[in-house]
């Protein structure tokens, strides 16, 4: 009995290490979302640089936690339970990595940008955006360690509103264009950099289904709300990226 308590414990001690490593990831992949957005605004090559620079903490971290869930599995033997959790510590990891992805990408574009005209207010809209997301993205993490389920099913449901700002934003960049050709160019980086923050919300919102996923021990079955692409454009980005 006092073996399989010790075992109990190390394995709650592994997973709450783990977990710590996964909450530090997702501070520094909202660090790097606002900094690329502030990057954009304020036309700060430095800061862009910077945020491209520690995007490979971000991968390190992620391969981390991978390797120290597989160890975890190997060692502890988990129940089934138990291993629910350290799956869900894997993909939400992994969500993590793609958005910190995502961030960098903004990054490298918002250096391409300063060397064009501004298009009036679209930073500043982007930022406003960047940070929307970053609540999401911070609440998610929030209900995975809380382990409220009501907390994640409310993130899904606010990525609506993240996909309305996106739509939004696309329409905003179409006058652009259209009232000037000059304008294509930036206008067709700064949808790229919209539709980035967009997915940033998908996985946002895919981590909060993981919560919901642990704690109720399956995935919502209905359908979270989704604003319907409106352009030729928005699906050629996705070819593209």
């Amino acid at each position: 009995m006092n073996s399989e308590k010790h075992i109990v414990s190390a394995f709650d001690r592994d997973l709450e290490a783990v977990q710590a490593l996964v909450m530090k990831m997702g501070g520094l992949v909202e660090a790097a979302m606002l900094d690329a957005a502030q990057a954009l605004d304020t036309r700060d090559e430095e800061l862009a640089a910077r945020v491209r620079q520690d995007d490979k903490a971000i991968d390190a971290l992620e391969e981390q936690i991978q390797q120290e869930c597989a160890r975890l599995i190997a060692l502890r033997g988990p129940t089934a339970s138990d291993l629910r959790t350290v799956l869900s510590v894997m993909r939400i990891a992994a969500n993590l990595e793609r958005c910190g992805d995502y961030a960098k990408n903004l990054a490298k574009r918002s250096v391409v940008l300063s060397q064009m005209s501004p298009i009036d207010g679209a930073a500043g809209s982007i930022r406003r955006m960047a940070r929307s997301v970053v609540i999401l993205l911070k609440d998610a993490l929030d209900a995975y360690i809380a382990r409220d389920a009501r907390m994640a099913a409310d993130v899904r449901l606010r990525d609506h509103e993240v996909d309305q700002m996106y739509n939004a934003l696309f329409r905003e960049f179409l006058t652009h264009m259209l009232e000037d050709a000059r304008n294509i160019t930036a206008c067709m980086h700064l949808h790229f950099i919209a539709k980035n923050i967009e997915r940033v919300g998908d996985h946002a919102t895919a981590i909060a289904e993981q919560v919901i996923y642990l704690v109720e021990g399956r995935m919502p079955e209905d359908e979270r709300p989704k604003e319907s692409g409106i352009s030729a454009l928005s699906a050629a980005s996705i070819r593209q990226e």
